[in-house]
C-alpha cells in the first residue's frame, strides 16, 4: 500500500510485465495475478488487475467465480462472448463499453467463439482484450451487468469517461460501476492528419491514476515517449499532457482513494 504524500510518477514498461502464456492464451499483468505475485506489485489506487489478453478462436476462460470486484472488460480488436449466471450472454467488441460488478457472487465465461451464438462461420480472429479490476465501496453487493455501445463518442479523438462512480460524472459516463472513488476515461486518439497538428488530451487531476497506453504511442509531458503495453502510475499528480503524433489509444483510471482508505 503506497504512503506516498509527495507527487510520484512510476513508470512501468510494457516489456516488463509478468506473463501468462499457453497454447491459446498470451496474457500480460500489470498487477500480480494468479500464481505471478509480487509483494511490491500488487495494486495502485483501487486498481488491482489491468490484464491485456490475446485468446485464440474457439478458446476462452471457462465459467468462474468471482466475488466483491467491479470487473470491466475494453475490447480492441475480435470479439468477445460474455455468458454469467444471471443469464446474460452477449458479444463484447471495440467501441463496447462492459462492467459486470461481482458483489455477492457470480460465475462467468468469455471466450473467442462468437460464431456459436448465431449461427455464421466460424472465424479465425484472435480477441484483443483489456480487463480492469477495481474495489467496490463496500463487499456483499447485489451482482450486475451492464453495456452500452460508445464508439461514436470514442470517433472525436478526446477522452470519453467509459465507467464511473465519481458523482461528477454521473451525466457523462457509459456505464456505472459500485465504486464512487473511481472513474475509467478512454481516448481513441487519432493523431496528427496531413499538415495537422498532434493531437493532445490532458489527464485529470487525482490522488491516484492509472495511464495505460493500449494501442500506439504517445509522449506524455515530463516522462516523454510511451510505447504500446507501457503504463505510468502517478500519485498526488495529474494534469500533464499526452501527445500522440499518429493513432494510438489510452485508458486512464482516476481515483481518489487508495485500499485502506482516503
Amino acid at each position: 500500500m503506497s504512503t506516498l504524500t509527495t507527487p510520484h510518477i512510476d513508470v512501468h514498461r510494457g516489456g516488463d510485465r509478468m506473463k501468462t502464456r499457453v497454447s491459446w492464451l498470451d496474457s500480460k499483468h500489470s498487477f500480480s495475478f494468479g500464481e505471478h505475485y509480487d509483494p511490491e506489485n500488487t495494486h495502485h489506487g483501487l486498481l488491482l488487475v489491468n490484464n491485456e489478453d490475446i485468446v485464440l478462436p474457439g478458446q476462452g476462460f471457462d465459467t468462474h467465480p468471482h466475488r466483491d470486484m467491479e470487473i470491466v472488460t475494453w475490447v480492441l480488436g475480435g470479439s468477445l462472448v460474455h455468458q454469467d449466471s444471471l443469464g446474460h450472454s452477449g458479444v463484447i467488441y471495440p467501441g463496447l463499453a462492459q462492467r459486470m460488478s461481482a458483489g455477492t457472487g457470480i460465475l462467468h465465461s468469455e471466450k473467442n467463439d462468437s460464431w456459436r451464438l448465431d449461427d455464421s462461420a466460424e472465424h479465425q480472429e484472435p480477441v484483443h482484450f483489456v480487463q480492469m479490476w477495481v474495489v467496490p465501496d463496500e463487499p456483499g453487493l447485489t451482482p450486475g451487468y451492464q453495456q452500452l455501445e460508445i464508439d461514436d463518442e470514442l470517433a472525436g479523438g478526446g477522452m470519453v469517461t467509459v465507467a464511473s462512480g465519481l458523482p461528477r460524472y454521473r451525466d457523462r459516463t457509459a456505464i456505472a460501476i459500485n465504486s464512487s472513488h473511481s472513474a475509467l476515461h478512454v481516448a481513441r486518439m487519432l493523431g496528427a492528419e496531413a499538415g495537422a497538428a498532434p493531437q493532445v488530451i490532458d489527464l485529470p487531476d487525482a490522488p491516484y491514476l492509472h495511464l495505460f497506453v493500449a494501442r500506439g504511442e504517445v509522449e506524455m509531458e515530463g516522462v516523454g515517449p510511451l510505447y504500446e503495453g507501457d503504463a505510468v502510475r502517478l500519485t498526488r499528480s495529474g494534469g500533464q499532457r499526452i501527445t500522440a503524433h499518429g493513432p494510438a489509444e489510452v485508458l486512464v483510471w482516476e481515483m481518489h482513494a487508495r485500499l485502506g482508505g482516503q
